[in-house]
Formats: structure tokens, sequence, C-alpha cells
């Protein structure tokens, strides 16, 4: 009898009587186990009392617990099949594992924990499991811990949706914040209007009613879906995405520069015998790339060598660095009537500045502009959803990838939701 609290006690298990323990050859410790009268023939789904249907298969099954030093450690019992009213023939329930698990709760309860902090390598070796299985244990104990998914929806006013590449071949997932929170509220593979929907399909009229401001990047799916759900929303642009914009038609006036130099060298002197020499307006221009797309006050003095040089080599290039210094200064206005003003100003400017790719952008702006206004009067900015898009990319570079984008998407709600997660002990202790 004391052995059997002792080992009940070791095995942190409740509503289960103990009947026999074996050590095998190799060290391990196996067992035998099962559930207490009133645990009994319970629906392994739903835990309902049922009628006994059968004994499926027959014999025992087995289920890893947690290791005992360097022992493995397994609960066997015999299993059979109930009738359950709701949920019709499915395998009954023990006390230890949850359904469809090969694994005690406490050991599932480790190994997601583990998988937070660890590859998926590492777990597998430290719990000495297939490096397949921590997957559905990821995907078993999120289940559990987000049993009510629409807990996550209550009382949006704020929110940020972006898309993020999971996998080479423009392989992306979309997520969903709350920017109250900074919490991740929805996942769901790929992007685009048809994803987006499904989100704005999962809320109830009143919390389409509360939501109160959007932001994202300029994709036109996000537009159309806020039209469709939430025409009392703004829509934020983030500034980020605005100032990228300004960069890469800063970069592209940059590789024309070098083109032109390289065919219109700056140096007319006849050449000489021997191999020719390069020209140096090219060279700088090709190098200048970080110098241009830096803020003044973070140039080195080389870097702002440079942007001397360009000034009085290309004043073409030199003009589409102003313009694009200019627009990311007007995200530091201090309120919005200064800020609409320098904004006005600059779609006035770029329209008349004679580069091409500044003039398709300054009518990208103008396209946006409410949402740019909007931005500046809520502060309100994608950055927290560029970090978790980061945290998302190295869980799963942490994992070596997931074959299930399922358990990928589990992961990312473990990590970067409200969900709590604890080790075994802190779930007892609370």
């Amino acid at each position: 009898m004391l052995t059997q609290k002792i080992l009940k006690s070791i095995l942190n298990v409740k509503h289960t009587a103990i009947d026999d323990m074996k050590i095998l050859l190799d060290g391990t410790i196996v067992i035998k186990a099962h559930p207490t009268k009133d645990e009994q023939c319970r629906c392994g789904i739903c835990g309902r009392k049922s009628v006994h249907y059968d004994n499926g298969r027959g014999g025992t099954r087995s289920w890893r617990a947690c290791d005992w030093n360097t022992h493995k450690v397994y609960i066997v019992a015999d299993i059979h099949r109930v009738m359950c009213p709701k949920h019709g023939v499915v395998t009954v329930s023990v006390p230890w594992a949850r359904h469809k698990s090969r694994f005690t709760k406490e050991f599932e309860e480790l190994a997601t924990w583990l998988s937070l902090s660890c590859t998926k390598t590492a777990v597998a070796s430290l719990l000495r499991i297939s490096w397949n299985t921590i997957g559905p244990i990821i995907s078993r104990m999120r289940a559990e811990l987000d049993a009510n998914p629409a807990a996550h929806f209550v009382g949006l006013v704020r929110i940020g949706v972006d898309e993020t590449s999971y996998k080479k071949g423009h392989k992306y997932i979309t997520v969903v914040i709350n920017h109250d929170t900074g919490k991740v509220i929805w996942a769901h593979e790929g992007h685009g209007k048809t994803i987006f929907t499904k989100f704005f399909k999962l809320l109830s009229k009143e919390q389409l009613a509360n939501i109160q401001l959007v932001s994202g990047d300029g994709a036109k799916w996000i537009q159309a879906c806020i039209n469709d759900f939430c025409l009392v929303a703004k829509r934020c642009i983030d500034p980020f995405h605005v100032v990228q914009w300004a960069t890469e038609a800063l970069d592209e006036v940059r590789r024309l520069a070098w083109r032109d130099a390289l065919r219109n060298p700056a140096d007319k002197t006849p050449k000489k015998r021997g191999r020719p020499k390069k020209d140096t307006t090219a060279k700088d221009l090709k190098g200048s790339r970080f110098a241009l797309g830096k803020a003044p006050e973070h140039l080195t003095k080389k870097q702002q060598a440079q942007l001397e040089f360009i000034a009085k080599a290309d004043k073409r290039l030199y003009r589409a660095y102003l313009l694009k210094e200019k627009l990311r200064l007007v995200f530091q206005c201090e309120n919005v009537a200064i800020a609409k003003k320098e904004l006005d100003g600059w779609i006035k400017w770029a329209q008349h500045c004679r580069i091409n790719v500044f003039v398709e952008l300054q009518r990208k702006i103008r396209r946006h502009y409410d949402a740019i206004l909007a931005t500046m009067e809520h502060h309100l900015s994608n950055a927290v959803l560029e970090a978790t898009n980061r945290k998302i990319k190295l869980s799963v570079y942490m994992a070596y990838g997931f074959r299930n984008i399922d358990n990928m998407i589990d992961m990312i709600m473990l990590r970067c939701s409200d969900i709590d997660v604890r080790l075994p002990w802190d779930y007892e202790a609370a």
C-alpha cells in the first residue's frame, strides 16, 4: 500500500490505482495501472459516463511518463471502447493522459515548455522521443490551454495585420495582433482578402462595430476587408512601410545614376594604352547605398563625405535623397496639422521633381493620404507586429521547419499570444 502511494506521488497522477510495477532488462520501468471506479467508462473526448461498447483491438496500451533519472517510465493499462451519446464509439479516457495521446499529461506539459525555449532536435534528444511527435504534442496542448479561442477577440479596438513568410516558395501566413495587449490573436495560412475575410467572419457584429483602427502596409486587400466588414474603422499605414517605399525609389534612382556613370564617364580624356581605369564616379555611386539610406544623424564621416560627393556629382540623385529625407521627417512632426502641411508640400515637390519613380510614389501616397494622416493622428504603427514576425521566423528557424502548418500555427499561438504555458509543477502550484 505504501509503495502504491509512493508511485502515485512520483507519477503525479490522480484517480489512478496502481496494480503492479516491474523493471525490464534495459532499465525501463513499467507500471501497470487502471482508473478508479468513478473515472472508468468515460468518453475520451468529453469525459461523460458512457456504456461499454467493446474491447477494440484488445490488449494493453502504454503511455510514456517523465523519466526517473536515466530510466524511461511507462504506464500501461487495459483499454476498451465506450458508446458516448454525443461522440459515438470512442476510446475510453484515462485520467493520466489526453485523448489520442501516448504520453502522460505531465510529459506533454514538459515537452511543450521546452519546445518554446529549445530546438525540436534538442527536445527530442533530451526527452528521448521522435522529432515528429513534438508537433502533435504542441497541438494538443494548444487545444487544451486555448479551449476558447473567441476569448482573444474580446475588447478589440485597435488591431494590426501583416503577412510573413515561413518557408521558401512564397509560403505566407497572415497574423493579426491586438495593439492594446501586443499579443497575437489570430494566425492563418496564406494571405490576401480571402484569408483576412476569415478573421472578420469570426467576430460578432458588436465586435466589428467596436474596431476603430486597423494598421497594416499598403496592401489593397486590407482596405477591401475594412470596407466590407467595419466601415467605422480607420486604416493606418505603417510609417515604416511609407519610408520604405521612398527608400526603394531612391535605390532605383541610385542604380540608374550608376549605369549612366558607366556609360558616360566623367573623365573624357583620351584613353592610354594598357588596362583601362575604372571611373571613380560610378564606383562611388555604387557604394553609396547605405549612406543614402541612413538618417543623417547616424552617418559616419566616410558616409558624410559620400553624400557631399553625390551633391556635387549627381544633382538628380541628391534631389531624390532629399525627397526621401523630407518624407521621413513628416512622420516626426509634433501634431497632425503640421504633418498635413508638410505632407502636402512634399507631394507638390515630388510631383514636379522630374524623377519618374518619385512622381509615381507621390501618386501612391495620394491614394493612401487619409490612412497616412490617421497614422500621424493616432500614432499607431506596426512595430509590435514586425517584432512578432521576427519571433515567428525565429520559432520556425529553431524548429528547423515544420512539416505540418497547423503545428506551426499552434506553436506561434503558444509563443506569441496570451496563452499561459507553464512547467508541470507550476500547473500544480496554481
